[in-house]
C-alpha cells in the first residue's frame, strides 16, 4: 500500500526548531519526488519545498528559504524537513506528498502530486 506518514510536529516558541519526518511505504524514493506543503486556517495550501528523485535537487519557497532544509534518507524511506528560526506565521498543518517525476518548476502546485500524508500540526507561539 502506497502511504506517507508525517510526524514531528508540535508546539515551539518563536525562534525555535523542529524536524518533520515523512515516512514512505509502498514505493521507492529513488523514483519519486517528495514535496512539503502547509495549510494555515483560512488559507490556501502552500507548497514550500520539494526534493527530487533523480539528483536530490531541493526547491524552496521564498517564505522558508534560508530557514528550512529538506533532505532524504532513501535507505530509511524517509524525507525530513528541518525547520529553524520558526515564526508564528509558520503555524500550519504540514503535509508531505509524492509525485512520480522530478520536482520541476511547478513543485509548489498541489496538483502535481498524487499521494498525500495525513498532516502534522506545527504551532509556533510563546
Amino acid at each position: 500500500q502506497v502511504q506517507l506518514v508525517e510526524s514531528g510536529g508540535g508546539l515551539v516558541q518563536p525562534g525555535g526548531s523542529l524536524r518533520l519526518s515523512c515516512a514512505a511505504s509502498g514505493f521507492s524514493l529513488d523514483y519519486n519526488s517528495i514535496g512539503w506543503f502547509r495549510q494555515a486556517p483560512g488559507k490556501e495550501r502552500e507548497g514550500i519545498s520539494c526534493i527530487s528523485s533523480s539528483d536530490a535537487s531541493a526547491y524552496y519557497a521564498n517564505s522558508v528559504k534560508g530557514r528550512f532544509t529538506i533532505s532524504r534518507d532513501n535507505a530509511k524511506s524517509t524525507v525530513y524537513l528541518q525547520m529553524n528560526s520558526l515564526k508564528p506565521e509558520d503555524t500550519a498543518v504540514y503535509y508531505c506528498a509524492k509525485k512520480t517525476s522530478s520536482c520541476g518548476s511547478y513543485y509548489y502546485s498541489q496538483y502535481e502530486y498524487e499521494i498525500w500524508g495525513q498532516g502534522t500540526q506545527v504551532t509556533v507561539s510563546s
